[in-house]
């Protein structure tokens, strides 16, 4: 597989490296905060208190989450889909074969959740609807690419030191406060730089994760175009989603209602400049996988009629 001339490997390496690069970032925000309180002890302590919340913290068994959502686990009625994804964790080298849920929702959806040894995949029933064989095949491939990056790890890392960082700068602001009759009567001097970094530092952080989470889709989906073998699946999903999620009728009727969000603002890449990412690659050097159907799987599932309900104003719906 190329892309723009390179091989998967350099691109793979690039991708690790920009996501590198951002997890530091934010461990550097991170640092500073508690260097800028405590001084280098600080520093130390900080960062024992983050590898100590990381290997005692319990881990929400994806079963648990998934029960959030009412969703339903697909069994051997679904043989084209499971054999699908069986293939897909065979080609990720995954130890243990992701279970498969479908949620009842009719929006377009699908994620990953858990550890490469005890993972699971989710899928609405709306994308089983709207989406065709080959479709599923690449978000499938896409969220399992997330499983074998251990993204929820690294996500989970980076969420932590945002957090640790916000209440760092909560205890500067507060201590701000506290000597600022102090400073008034010209009793204290404040470490300005220090102020002003506790201030923007939980903002920063939050740029940077957003940044790693883009950073991560964008590994996601080259991984994913070649765990399937055919990058257009995904793209052409991608492509559906986009559409059913942007509201067609609010694009013919209310053109430019939608306040555009700043790229730098965003949790996923523009669709558009994933969709040129993934056909400015070549066709992968692997058969693509067999595309799961749903037809007979469909019958298994079903949208929760709404109830009408009854409003003050006497009107039901």
């Amino acid at each position: 597989m190329v892309i723009s001339g390179s091989s998967p490997l350099s691109a793979r390496f690039r991708n690790f490296i920009h996501s590198l690069v951002l997890v530091c970032g934010i461990g550097a925000i991170t640092a500073l905060c508690a260097y800028t309180l405590w001084g280098r002890e600080g520093v130390v302590w900080t960062f024992a208190l983050i590898l100590l919340l990381l290997l005692l913290t319990p881990r929400i068994a994806p079963d648990v989450i998934i029960r959030m959502y009412g969703a339903q686990r697909v069994g051997a009625f679904g043989g084209s889909l499971l054999h699908t994804v069986e293939e897909l964790a065979r080609r990720a080298e995954l130890p243990s074969v992701p279970k498969v849920y479908v949620i009842p929702s009719p929006i377009l959806n699908a994620f990953a959740t858990g550890t490469q040894g005890d993972s699971i995949v989710a899928v609405t029933h709306g994308m089983l609807t709207k989406l065709t064989g080959p479709e599923i095949a690449g978000v499938l491939a896409h969220e399992m690419a997330h499983i074998r990056h251990n993204d929820l790890w690294v996500m989970t890392l980076a969420d932590t030191l945002s957090r640790l960082t916000y209440f760092m700068s909560m205890i500067g602001v507060l201590l701000f406060a506290l000597n600022l009759p102090l400073l008034i009567m010209g009793s204290a001097q404040i470490p300005w730089l220090g102020i002003v970094l506790l201030y923007f530092a939980p903002t920063i952080s939050n740029l940077l994760q957003l940044g790693l989470s883009r950073a991560r889709e964008y590994a996601a989906d080259l991984e994913g175009a070649r765990l399937a073998g055919d990058p257009e699946g995904l793209v052409s999903a991608l492509a559906k989603i986009e559409r059913y999620q942007g509201g067609v009728w609010e694009s013919v009727f209310l053109p430019g209602r939608r306040v555009p969000v700043p790229s730098i603002l965003r949790t996923h890449p523009p669709t558009e400049e994933r969709v040129a990412r993934l056909r400015g690659l070549s066709r992968p050097q692997r058969e693509p996988i067999r595309t799961a159907t749903t037809d007979d799987l469909l019958g298994h599932f079903q949208l929760p009629r709404p109830r009408p309900s009854y409003r003050v104003s006497g009107l039901w719906y």
